[in-house]
């Protein structure tokens, strides 16, 4: 009788708050991981050039080889990114966030034993390629697995970690050298490999394959590891959410029930077809996937990712009081502060109203980075070139860098690319979208050579405050908010009838008023 007294009133006690996210915040972790390797894996070149660049023992790279070393794993990242969306649909977002570190793995233990150009560049690419597959896993497992109110800062969460593996390696530039720096990485794609041991699939995707008791199983653990009536609630909503996903996307007939569907009795490569186009080409997938896209291109066009490879020896050009090195570190650590920042950030201000502002910073900030240098440097200044660099010190620019970094570390496109697409395109289209980003690293990288010879520094930094500029006019008319709203309400958003244009703005409204008016009269 007792015991059955204290089953009750267990029953009855809801899990506290702390345990429910606790829960969500452990099953990141193998994403985060991920995420760790990621951030180490863009940096390496920026640790490793400066040692390579015509260096007198040893492997060296001439400034054509490094321009091309620096950039190289930004164009073999989309050749990934398009490859995870398949990988996580066939495998599941599990088992899939197990496979993507085997690149990795294989680049770190390449890069430590690399013997000549060639093998240093093809380990380079796997670190590109590795990176690439990552991202639909970490996205969509982090997108799925969580509740609307913390689903902002888990995805923010995970730029943490991205800012704690740059801030990592960036260190190691520091302390050792570029070889023992990529076998020291090692430990990362492992401890990430061991961390999916420890995690649940996501309850939507057991739904998807039918697994209804795993994804009730899992959904509990999720949410505390508690029982299921404490979770019915959610659980019969992710049900429903299932069964629409089962219909046929052409027709909305039930596939498993009604065998008599036209679309169903089609050859595989044709219903692929149709597949793609009401999957991949709805408004519900494109609206998202153009805006994410542009987001990606006005924010690598306007922050760091351009510099990131000959990073210490633009500190050295721009005359900065700190040593380049030095300068960069610091950098990991800014990008780690603001990250954390923006976690907190996120909750009280919004997505769209933090994605705007930072944007307008770095353009600020890279507009008086490029007056500074059209003000002090020499034409002759160049900064593949050291016997070039001003011998006058100045913290003016460093003040500026560093606010740069702080403006690019405060953007949130990769929270976005976590919870704006509807199941069905999810993972393929963040594949996407991640690709445009590293096609755009890949030239903004590539190209910044040729813009410093033609325009030098001042004129290339302008042209960063240019795209900064237009980014935020972009994102302030196009960007909705989506802070605190469930993946449903999300794709509702996007399937409405009625075009969404415009973000939901008061000063954009009160435009729209104005304009209704003036047809009414």
């Amino acid at each position: 009788m007792v015991h059955k007294l204290q089953d009750q009133i267990t029953s009855t006690i809801p899990v506290s708050r702390i345990r429910c996210v606790a829960s969500q915040v452990i099953a990141c972790m193998p994403p985060n991981f991920l995420l760790l390797d990621l951030g180490m894996a863009i940096s390496f070149a920026t640790i490793a050039v400066p040692s390579l660049l015509n260096a007198k023992e040893g492997l060296s790279l001439d400034e054509t080889q490094a321009s091309w070393f620096g950039s190289l794993s930004y164009l073999t990242q989309p050749v990934g990114a398009l490859l995870s969306g398949p990988i996580v649909d066939f495998c599941g977002r599990k088992r899939a966030n197990f496979l993507v570190n085997i690149p990795h793995l294989v680049a770190w233990i390449l890069l430590y034993f690399s013997w000549d150009l060639p093998s240093l560049f093809i380990a380079n690419g796997l670190l590109g390629l590795g990176t690439g597959i990552m991202e639909a896993p970490i996205n969509s497992y982090v997108g799925e697995i969580s509740e609307p109110s913390v689903r902002g800062a888990l995805c923010t969460l995970t730029q943490l970690f991205t800012s704690i593996g740059v801030f990592v390696m960036y260190f190691l530039g520091t302390v050792v050298d570029w070889r023992k720096a990529a076998l020291i990485s090692l430990v990362v794609p492992v401890s990430s490999m061991a961390f999916v041991f420890l995690v649940p699939e996501t309850p939507v995707w057991l739904l998807s394959r039918g697994r209804e008791k795993d994804a009730l199983k899992s959904l509990c653990y999720l949410r505390g590891w508690t029982k299921p009536e404490d979770v019915k609630e959610e659980f019969d909503e992710l049900v429903e959410y299932s069964k629409k996903l089962q219909k046929c996307v052409i027709c909305d007939k039930i596939d498993d029930v009604t065998k008599s569907c036209e679309h169903y009795k089609m050859n595989s490569f044709k219903r692929s077809m149709y597949k793609f186009r009401y999957v991949m080409l709805c408004k519900e997938t494109m609206r998202p996937l153009v805006l994410v896209m542009m987001y990606f291109l006005f924010y690598v066009m306007s922050g760091l990712a351009p510099i990131r490879p000959n990073m210490v020896n633009i500190c050295g050009a721009l005359g900065m009081a700190q040593d380049g090195k030095i300068v960069v570190l610091m950098v990991g650590i800014i990008t780690f502060l603001t990250a954390l920042i923006v976690v907190t950030l996120i909750k009280v201000v919004g997505k769209r109203k933090l994605a705007v502002s930072a944007m307008i910073g770095t353009a600020i900030s890279c507009a008086a980075l490029s007056a500074y240098a059209r003000k002090n440097l020499a034409d002759s200044v160049y900064s593949y070139d050291t016997n070039t660099f001003p011998t006058e010190k100045s913290y003016v620019p460093l003040v500026l860098f560093y606010m740069v970094a702080t403006f690019t570390g405060l953007a949130v496109p990769w929270v976005l690319l976590g919870e704006v697409f509807p199941f069905r395109s999810r993972a393929s289209a963040q594949g996407i979208a991640a690709a445009s980003n590293y096609i755009f690293s890949f030239l903004a990288a590539k190209t910044f050579i040729d813009l410093e010879i033609n325009l030098k520094l001042w004129g290339t930094f302008a042209v960063y405050s240019g795209c900064g500029f237009l980014g935020a006019i972009y994102l302030y008319f196009y960007l909705p908010e989506t802070e605190g709203k469930t993946l449903q309400e999300i794709e509702d958003f996007y399937n409405e009838d009625k075009s969404k244009t415009f973000a939901d703005d008061p000063f954009i409204n009160f435009f729209k008023r104005i304009k209704r008016k003036k047809y009414s009269m």
